[in-house]
């Protein structure tokens, strides 16, 4: 009796989670889409010779040092690589939550109701695997833009010294 009720209540707080776990997936699918219109604009920007937020911030206070000029880096990079990382996993807890559902409506035999949570299943981790793939993709692009931007930014510092 208390492992069904410990089972019954695991199940029933799982289930709790479905709602707001896709409403991460659709906010960080949307959040995707804003950076890489971000990512577009600065590579156009960079086409044109301007777009180098390091090298700009340098040219403003050219007392910062290399590690703080890095963390500037990294702090640029921080939101959308947190949402490549979380983005899946929020992807798989949104497959799993509704195969619960689906599994004991196919035990009732009930096929409507599997097709209905199967869909949710795999629409949610299709969207977050999107999501996370055009963050992924950015964050890697950017994260070379930066590290060319340091070197430049040494170049800078040699050629002042």
């Amino acid at each position: 009796m208390q492992a069904n009720l410990i089972e019954l209540s695991m199940y029933q707080l799982s289930q709790l989670f479905l709602i707001p776990t896709l409403a991460l997936i659709a906010a960080l699918f949307l959040y995707a889409f804003w950076v890489l219109g971000e990512f577009v604009l600065l590579a156009f920007y960079r086409r044109q010779g301007k777009g180098r937020p390091l090298v700009s911030r340098f040219r403003r206070e050219s007392t910062l040092s290399a590690d703080q000029l890095d963390v500037i880096a990294h702090k640029a990079l921080e939101a959308p690589r947190i949402a490549s990382r979380v983005t899946p996993m929020l992807g798989l807890v949104a497959t799993m939550i509704p195969m619960g559902p689906a599994l004991k409506s196919l035990s009732d035999g009930n096929l409507a109701k599997v097709s209905d949570n199967l869909t949710v299943a795999f629409s949610a981790v299709i969207l977050a695997l999107i999501a996370a793939s055009i963050t992924y993709w950015v964050v890697n692009v950017r994260r070379r833009w930066l590290a060319e931007e340091l070197l430049e930014i040494e170049a800078l510092r040699s050629r002042q010294a």
